[in-house]
Formats: C-alpha cells, structure tokens, sequence
C-alpha cells in the first residue's frame, strides 16, 4: 500500500483511507489488520470505532510491544497477557455494532512456545475476542494442537515463504479452522507479473509479449461495471 516494510510504520489514518477504498470497491467483508492497536487502550478503542466508519467488518489485534515485526520473522517482544486482555476488552465494550469481529492474534508460539500461545488464546477469549489468530505455526500438529486447547473460532495466516508451510485449505478446515486469510498472495501474484513485464518492456521495447495475460478493455470495463457512453454509477448505488 505504501511501500513500508512490515514494522508498524502505517498510520492509523492511512489505513482508514485504505479500508473505505477497498470496502467500497469489493462490496465484501473486509477483515483489517490493526497491528498493536497504534497505541495503548484510547488508542486502541479509537481503532475501533475509526475501522467500523470506515467499513471494516474485523480486526485483528496483536499481543506484540509496538514497534511490531512481521509474525514470520524472530526477534519478537510480547506485551503481557493481562496487557492484552485489558485492551480487548475495551475494545469489545467499544465497538458500535455488536456483529463486529474482534480477532486477537498471539505471537506467543515463536517466543515462549505452544502451551503460551494456548494459554493466551483462552484469556483473549475469555476477554471478549470472538476470534483466536495463532501466528507463525509450523506444522499441521501445532495447528491441531492450538484448536484442541483453545476452541472455538480460530484463524489461520496461510502467507507463502514464511514459518508456516503451505497447508490446503481443506487441511485447515479438517484441522478446526474457521478462516484462512491469504494477506499477500495476490500481491506476490501481481508484482512477478510487473516485474516480467517491466523485464519485457526493457528487453523488447513493448509488451506486446504479454498481451495474453493482460486484461483487455472490454474485460476491464465489466469488472468496473462501466458501459463506455453512459453514466458510472458508483457501486453499491442506484
């Protein structure tokens, strides 16, 4: 989106600009990641209220001191587990509409290993989260493990190059899973596809090469919803 690494660095309001475009363009459920909350509890009740008007439909919230690193990379410090627990409860007390989902994410598998990632699970639950995010889990076994100890809704980051192996998502489900969110993976998608194109263009001189796996017109237009002649009508409006 803005072209920072993964270490917190995207503002509250950033974000916010973010979720009211892709929100409004997809029509779709959106669930959004708000890091540690982007400060402690007034911040973290303002997160809320501020992704709801923007028209998240949940969040997730993680257990990591601020500044963050990503769930796939070593070097975490977590915040304690009653830290935790104070912020999601404010933050489900907050929330404006009661279909809105709380998912609280432990890194506390790759810091202080499963039995904490289970127990905080179960606090955060016991908190007010309605949905439970073990981060960075490396085998089918340890996603098993975390849905025995901890159940109820659970989700699962199925991201490529990461901790996590590539795991079907009929695997997740057999395993207890009721989400599995691929955040990148269409963003990895894409970028190889610019960079072999901007790789033909400066090769060839055009892209002519690449116009089988391009978009046309037309295919554009009717994914936009838009009929070359007449008025755009915004989606979702009459």
């Amino acid at each position: 989106m803005a072209g920072y690494p993964d270490v917190g660095l995207i503002s509250l309001t950033e974000m916010c600009r973010s979720i009211q475009e892709i929100s409004r363009a997809s029509g779709l459920p959106t669930i959004v990641d708000a890091d540690t909350g982007y400060g402690e509890i007034e911040t973290s009740i303002r997160t809320i209220h501020e992704y709801e008007r923007a028209g998240a439909a949940a969040l997730h919230l993680e257990d990591q001191v601020f500044p963050k690193r990503c769930g796939h990379l070593d070097g975490k410090t977590l915040v304690s587990t009653e830290e935790m627990c104070e912020k999601i409860s404010a933050m489900a007390r907050a929330r404006i509409h009661p279909d809105f989902v709380i998912i609280a994410r432990t890194d506390a598998h790759g810091v202080h290993g499963i039995e904490e990632a289970i127990k905080r699970a179960n606090a955060y639950r016991e908190a007010g989260a309605d949905v439970i995010f073990p981060e960075g889990l490396q085998t089918d076994e340890q996603f098993a493990e975390v849905a025995k100890g901890s159940p109820g809704h659970l989700l699962a980051n199925m991201t490529e190059f990461g901790k996590t192996p590539i795991i079907p998502l009929s695997r997740f489900e057999e395993l207890g899973y009721s989400i599995v969110i691929y955040p990148l993976s269409m963003m990895r998608v894409a970028m190889g596809a610019v960079v072999r194109g901007l790789e033909a263009l400066k090769k060839d001189g055009s892209v002519e090469s690449l116009l089988e796996d391009m978009h046309d017109r037309a295919s554009l237009y009717e994914l936009l919803g838009y009929t070359p002649g007449s008025h755009w009508v915004f989606p979702g409006t009459k």
